[in-house]
């Protein structure tokens, strides 16, 4: 196993339209990195180029101690999983996961011990003789998955694996494929699109967009930190409720104004120099309760009208608007940023919530997410001294 590396990798097409934007990070040796974005954001192109199945227009690209930017996708020493999985319809599971071994004229005893090893391992060695049309979506990825672990690869690739499950198989397999890295310990780049594959697969997250990188961070830090609006609009299901607010001075504080309400600011933020302008302001759909119903003692409120509630058992999602104060004014409802006067809380399953109800929401302020209203970055810099 080793690390890979990328420095300063470009890709531009023919068109001129840079797919990958002089991208730099390092998956560590061991680690699981998964790269996470909307269509066309430059993940897969960048798996690719991993894989040397694209060539780089600058930049380069290192796994272990060697360069390998103009090696060959054979002299690289890594593994692909693909996300139509690529097996041979005439070929057993086993002939399937000993075919590298085969090319690469490995010792038959060695490789029958190997082989052996790895079905076992993926829960495969009662199906060695099927073929795959004889197999489950969820087996036919854990043939592909053997055929690229046999060869003991430096790092493993993989370009959305599990898109073609069900959604019940696909979260077993992303248990599955947990357990398994955590065993083996494989350097593995993963790419999906889906943000809660990849908040639950990787030790780290890269949250691509447009071809350049926004964040590469813990699932963690990318949840309760994120550096921009789009990495806290993408990351989290449902996602951040996201509007803009106006900040103004209330005695020594600032307070947060949206459509005519006002939310105190965070005690650990400085919003001084922006009294009397706009922020956005992002606040996640789990930092809303209901009260009376969940404890929100000290927490301020925002008086709401509900649309839509969603039950889910556990819990509830309350689709919303926020009610103006002036009801008569032309004061323009609070949205969020894709111009939907629409917001969404979790709260208690035991909710009295329904539809058209008016109702005061508490928002715990103090987990309130602030970014400038012209980069949309967020506002680290204005974290208070302890």
């Amino acid at each position: 196993m080793a690390a890979v590396r990328l420095a300063g990798v470009t890709k531009i097409f023919n068109d001129g339209a840079p797919a990958v934007d002089d991208v730099s990070f390092e998956v560590a040796d061991g680690e699981f990195v998964v790269l996470v974005g909307p269509s066309g954001c430059g993940k897969s192109t960048l798996l690719r180029i991993v894989a040397g199945l694209e060539e780089v227009t600058a930049g380069d690209v290192w796994i272990g101690e060697r360069d390998v930017t103009d090696l060959s996708p054979k002299n690289r020493d890594i593994a692909m999983v693909f996300q139509n999985y690529a097996l041979y319809p005439h070929m057993t599971v086993e002939q399937n996961i000993g075919f590298g071994l085969k090319l690469r004229k490995e010792p038959k005893a060695d490789s029958a011990r190997r082989v052996a090893e790895v079905a076992n391992l993926l829960a495969l060695d009662k199906l060695m003789g099927r073929k795959p049309g004889q197999l489950s979506g969820g087996e036919r990825q854990r043939v592909a998955m053997g055929r690229a672990m046999v060869r003991e690869p430096e790092a493993l690739l993989m370009d959305e694996p599990l898109s073609n499950l069900d959604a019940k198989l696909r979260v077993q397999m992303r248990a599955e494929l947990k357990r398994l890295h955590n065993r083996l310990g494989t350097t593995t780049l993963y790419v999906t699109h889906d943000q809660i594959e990849a908040m639950t697969l990787g030790d780290r997250v890269a949250v691509l967009r447009d071809g350049l990188l926004q964040q590469l961070d813990t699932p963690h830090m990318l949840f309760h930190q994120p550096v921009n609006v789009f990495v806290a609009s993408f990351m989290g299901s449902p996602a951040m409720n996201l509007t803009e607010a106006t900040v103004q001075r209330n005695g020594a504080r600032a307070q947060l104004t949206i459509a005519g309400q006002t939310l105190p600011a965070p005690d650990r933020v400085d919003l001084t120099s922006y009294i009397g302008q706009q922020v956005i302001v992002g606040f996640r759909p789990t930092d809303l309760a209901e009260p009376g119903v969940s404890d929100t003692r000290g927490w301020p409120t925002i008086d709401v009208v509900v649309d839509v509630v969603e039950e889910l058992g556990t819990e509830a999602n309350v689709l919303f608007r926020l009610s103006s104060p002036e009801p008569e004014a032309a004061t323009q409802p609070a949205h969020d940023l894709s111009g939907e006067a629409v917001f969404t809380a979790t709260v208690d399953a035991r909710t009295r919530l329904r539809p058209d109800d008016r109702t005061p929401i508490a928002v715990d302020f103090q987990r309130l997410h602030l970014f400038d209203e012209e980069s949309g970055e967020a506002l680290p810099h204005l974290l208070a001294t302890p």
